[in-house]
């Protein structure tokens, strides 16, 4: 897994916002409520959702804990399926073949091609499975900092995006500009002036 892993990739966030009553509790409702399905859908292409870090093929938020000392510690889950090009050629001519011995042509024309392509796409993508990628997450919730383990720009996305709806905090990724602005200790009129800044071009 990431988090203990001997190299990472990390994108640091600062968590803007307050929750209001039982930390713990309000933390758990919104890994429940939004973690990946246990059973996998025929029909979706995309599933993402919470997991624990200790089982992230059995989605329990119940039966493993997501508390490690003063940190929230889980994983993103996002399963994606991909249907490689060469095995929709290989149902295509098989299709196409059928249909020229149904209707008694040597031919088709192109929109019944696209026709058996788009029923081809959607039988495998019913009997493909979704391939599981990991994402962990480590959030110290005092200090409003929190850790995704990966740079991919969808991962980061679909990360954004679910944990907004799970637990009403806006994640706020930092970099330069974002880091002056939720945590250096300077004035306003020094933050302004730093927002003013423009890249110097440097030539021989």
């Amino acid at each position: 897994m990431s988090l203990i892993s001997s190299t990472h990739s990390v994108t640091r966030y600062h968590i803007d916002g307050k929750i209001e009553g039982s930390i713990n509790e309000k933390v758990r409702e919104g890994l429940i409520k939004y973690s990946i399905p246990k059973i996998e859908s025929e029909y979706d292409e995309i599933s993402a959702g919470w997991t624990p870090l200790e089982s992230p093929y059995n989605p329990d938020f119940e039966k493993f804990s997501f508390l490690f000392g003063t940190y929230f510690v889980f994983s993103l889950r996002v399963d994606k399926k991909s249907i490689p090009a060469k095995l929709i050629q290989k149902y295509m001519a098989m299709e196409i073949e059928k249909k020229k011995e149904k209707s008694g042509r040597d031919f088709i024309s192109k929109n019944e091609k696209s026709e058996l392509k788009e029923y081809v796409t959607d039988i495998l993508m019913h009997k493909i499975p979704a391939v599981p990628s990991l994402y962990d997450v480590l959030w110290d919730y005092e200090e409003k900092n929190l850790y995704l383990y990966t740079t991919q720009k969808a991962a980061n996305e679909f990360f954004e995006t679910i944990f907004l709806k799970s637990f009403k905090l806006k994640p706020i990724r930092l970099f330069p500009y974002t880091l002056i602005e939720t945590k250096s200790s300077f004035q306003s009129s020094q933050k302004d002036k730093f927002l003013t800044l423009t890249p110097l071009k440097y030539s021989r």
